[in-house]
């Protein structure tokens, strides 16, 4: 159980950016939120709580589930109008969303039953009304589905949040400091809303052993006294809140010339990013740096400090391109601008202060006159963690089918065509892909059970087409309610009005992901006549299909004597990439063994996650040269959904793709009919 006295932010070693960006939100909201994207134990957690403590208390009315504040109380607060408010004082909270929230729980709800029962319509806030004037966070920020980051994104965003259901209409303030953290190999967050963050800050494990050390030294004392740890630490503490409220004093005095404003807006566009919302948050993020730093004027420094910290992950030229693929473009850039547009002479009354915070009065090892370095955190990590750093059941058969009106997904259709004559590799280099293209969809005919919100396969679902209704499970409803049946079921008995066991809630179909493993053949055929760029070519659109529709990904290669799972099952879509451009080929061809591997993953895979259904897509050519017949091997496959994807060509064909197809009850497509029609 974590220990109720947080761990010091001024303990934390090292994690220099983050703790500026963690800083800077703190002094202006209005930037936007931090993203922190890191390895585990890096102390990513450690820190974002560690803020909540620095915060300045808040006034809020006595008795007001939506803390509002008394010297200007929300108009429309549902728990209004406050006249004459009396006013109460507590610490800014940290508030806590789960990755297993629902949408009620992030927003709030209208008490169904107390509705029915009593006749009246109450309210129960959600988490965006608990987090008002604090702080959300949001772990695992890149496993919450879309549609619930959208609503937070919104949220921060507007400052308030809406609620429209079940003929419900509030509204209420929900201004808060939303910091969210991921680790990337669990899978990217969409491009799209990785922008909506102000600012996104990367952490590493330091490399350094003294840095390594000094965390487990502070981390070890933490755990023998939090309290004595703590008070030890509280001195920088207070120090780093007293700064905190007078940059936010400053802050709306703060002047951002037309000169820096120009700045801004060339290395906007120099750097290439889309849309305004890039040089509006690297402009509150100056404006926020110089308030931070003392200064009455933006300084070149700030916008450097600040762009350094909003653009990198704005910059993705692929859905696939990982976040900060472009920090030293960006870094030329800064310098040369800088060179050809020399900033005026810092203002005379700046004090100079670069630190994010003030230099420790003791230390948390055994020397308190000598803390060591400027970094360390409570999970044995520099930041805080045992790392931290710089920034640096049965499926249906599977059924190809073209795509209905208004399916995810781009629309290449004026994209590039692979080329059909391939240049010749270099002896032993692994072949290159060439431009994606949009397959065929493949999808699982039966319905799943709607586990896990995609865009793949059909399935009931909490969002969809309502097909029917029913009486709900247990004491809580599960989806929104279905008035016509609640009434119908009310008449029936003969009642004038409905009661709570009238209620029936609404069955939807929508879409749900899934997880889509691949198994491709890399022997020494597909090397034959320069295939494996169009095999290469044919996976890579599969994957970006995959990564379209929210599914999570698996790559087995067989080739030799032997079958190699070498992209277990991940959200990571971007390492299936690397992965896939790393593919060699050469040797027999042992289909069986991958077919092998293929079952054994699936079944770990459904034992970790039942309610995920699995499709297999088999890319081979169907000649099987080492090992044993795979259609004897197939019934270790039996009820997985599957698609085989012939890779057979020229003048003469056997057809043992179509063979291994019909062990399995699998489609076969042939590889040149997998790209869709234009």
């Amino acid at each position: 159980m974590r220990a109720m006295t947080p761990y010091p932010f001024a303990a934390v070693v090292g994690l220099d950016d983050l703790r500026l960006a963690l800083l800077l939100t703190a002094v202006s909201p209005a930037v936007g939120g931090v993203l922190v994207r890191g390895e585990k134990g890096t102390a990513k957690s450690t820190v974002v709580r560690a803020l909540a403590a620095l915060l300045p208390g808040v006034d809020v009315v006595a008795g007001c589930r939506f803390a509002c504040d008394p010297a200007a109380p929300d108009a429309a607060c549902p728990d209004g109008p406050h006249a004459a408010p009396v006013a109460a004082t507590r610490p800014a909270r940290l508030v806590e969303l789960p990755v297993g929230a629902t949408e009620d729980r992030v927003v709030g709800t209208l008490d169904i039953r107390r509705a029915l029962a009593d006749g009246v319509t109450a309210y129960e806030p959600g988490l965006l009304a608990a987090a008002h004037r604090g702080v959300l966070y949001v772990d695992e920020v890149n496993l919450l589905p879309d549609h619930l980051v959208d609503l937070l994104l919104d949220a921060a965003a507007m400052g308030r949040a809406h609620v429209e259901r079940d003929g419900l209409s509030v509204q209420h303030a929900a201004r808060f400091l939303l910091v969210g953290t991921m680790n990337p190999e669990e899978g990217e967050p969409r491009p799209q809303l990785v922008d909506r963050f102000g600012l996104v800050v990367t952490v590493r494990a330091p490399r350094e052993p003294g840095a390594r050390a000094e965390v487990v030294r502070r981390r070890l004392a933490y755990d023998a006294d939090p309290a004595g740890f703590a008070a030890r630490w509280a001195g920088a503490d207070d120090a780093l809140a007293v700064r905190i409220a007078d940059a936010r004093r400053r802050l709306p005095g703060v002047l951002l010339p037309d000169a820096q404003l120009d700045r801004i807006a060339r290395i906007c566009v120099e750097y290439g990013v889309d849309g305004m919302r890039a040089d509006i948050v690297v402009a509150r993020a100056a404006v926020a740096l110089a308030a931070w730093h003392g200064h009455d004027t933006v300084t070149a420094d700030d916008i450097r400090d600040a762009a350094r910290l909003a653009l990198p992950h704005r910059r993705r030229r692929d859905p696939l391109d990982p976040p900060g693929t472009d920090e030293q473009k960006l870094d030329d850039l800064l310098e040369r601008d800088a060179a050809d547009h020399p900033d005026e002479p810092p203002p005379g009354d700046s004090d100079g202060d670069e630190d994010p915070q003030p230099p420790p009065p003791g230390g948390g090892g055994p020397n308190p006159d000598d803390p060591g370095p400027d970094d360390g955190g409570p999970d044995g990590g520099p930041g805080g963690g045992p790392g931290g750093g710089a920034p640096a059941p049965t499926d249906g058969a599977a059924t190809p089918d073209g795509d209905p009106a208004g399916d995810p997904g781009g629309d290449p259709g004026d994209a590039d065509r692979p080329d059909p004559r391939p240049a010749p590799q270099p002896v032993g280099a692994p072949a290159a892909a060439g431009p994606a293209y949009r397959p065929r969809a493949l999808r699982l005919a039966a319905r799943g059970d709607g586990g896990h919100a995609g865009r793949r396969s059909p399935a009931y679902a909490r969002r969809g087409r309502i097909v029917r209704s029913r009486a709900p499970r247990g004491d809580r409803l599960t989806g929104a309610v279905h008035l016509p049946a609640t009434l119908r079921a009310a008449a029936q008995r003969g009642a004038r009005r409905a009661t709570v066991a009238d209620l029936r809630e609404a069955v939807h179909v929508g879409r749900e992901a899934n997880l889509v493993l691949f198994v491709v053949d890399a022997s020494g055929s597909m090397a034959a006549r320069r295939r494996m760029t169009v095999v290469k070519t044919a996976v890579l659109s599969l994957l970006r299909d995959a990564y379209q529709r929210r599914d999570r990904v698996g790559m087995i290669t067989f080739r030799g004597r032997t079958a190699e799972a070498v992209l277990p099952p991940t959200s990571s879509h971007e390492v299936g990439v690397a992965r896939l451009a790393d593919l060699r080929t050469g040797g027999r061809t042992p289909l069986a063994a991958g077919l092998r591997t293929a079952a054994a993953t699936l079944a770990t895979e459904r034992r970790r996650d039942p309610r995920r259904r699995a499709l297999l897509v088999v890319v081979t050519d169907g000649r099987a040269t080492s090992g044993p017949d795979p259609v004897t091997v197939a019934g270790a496959l039996a009820g997985v959904a599957a698609v085989v994807v012939d890779c057979e060509s020229g003048p003469v064909r056997l057809g043992l793709a179509g063979r291994l197809a019909a062990a399995l009850s699998a489609d076969c497509i042939p590889l040149e009919h997998l790209e869709r029609a234009a």
